[in-house]
């Protein structure tokens, strides 16, 4: 990607990113950590629900939310070592799919043996330290049920700005190439590192490239920045 981007490519993103006014909250929110209120054991089951590929929205929200008000609110699963130590029998309640919990709490595990004093430190300070490169080997990146897409988002939300590459970034930001007069690129690797040169080249930062492919899908007769803009507020 050249470091002077086209007029068209420019043209092409700042049109999407147009549709996004006050993006940038909700990435600085994920950038300082500070989603979910904070608490990092919700941002690790958020990242676990979101793993097997339901409706965000609709699916996976209420179902951290349901978790936060019966374990986090309550002091039950605050920490997450507690919830590295919790069984699984409990919490099938909530979510029955074990292998989101299976990998939540291998996370959970993983992270509070890194630091166990302090939630936050961890997940930044393994964010800060994690390579893209190797990810596979990273500690986390070897729990059954992380990909590469899920290690990502929990860079991202550990304050590393990037993109991750699930199938709604890939279809848009692929689209803003094509219709830009350059290739797609299928590949997930080589797709971040093209992703976060556009952003760049085009003003923005990855992140929020990232985000603005999810909050510009259509629900329903309106677009999901729109619909929840509420909800966005909380998470």
């Amino acid at each position: 990607m050249s470091t002077n981007p086209t007029r068209l490519l420019k043209k092409v993103v700042d049109e999407y990113m147009q549709r996004v006014p006050g993006i940038d909250v909700i990435t600085n929110r994920c950038l300082s950590s500070q989603r979910w209120g904070g608490s990092v054991v919700l941002m690790v089951i958020d990242a676990a629900f979101t793993s097997i590929g339901l409706n965000y929205f609709t699916a996976v929200v209420p179902k951290v939310e349901e978790f936060r008000k019966r374990f986090v609110a309550t002091g039950k699963i605050a920490k997450l070592a507690q919830l590295a130590e919790t069984d699984q029998d409990h919490l099938l309640a909530i979510w029955r799919n074990r292998r989101s919990w299976s990998m939540a709490k291998g996370v959970a595990s993983c992270l509070s043996e890194k630091t166990p004093q302090d939630d936050r430190e961890a997940l930044r300070g393994w964010a800060r330290d994690a390579s893209l490169a190797y990810w596979d080997y990273d500690p986390i990146g070897t729990i059954n049920g992380v990909g590469l897409v899920t290690f990502q988002y929990l860079r991202m939300m550990g304050g590393i700005d990037t993109v991750m590459p699930d199938k709604i970034v890939k279809r848009v930001i692929n689209d803003i190439l094509v219709r830009s007069g350059l290739k797609p690129v299928l590949d997930d690797m080589k797709f971040v590192g093209i992703s976060e040169q556009v952003a760049k080249d085009c003003g923005y930062r990855p992140i929020e490239l990232c985000w603005m492919t999810w909050m510009v899908q259509p629900e329903g007769h309106r677009m999901r920045m729109a619909k929840y803009a509420g909800l966005l507020k909380k998470i």
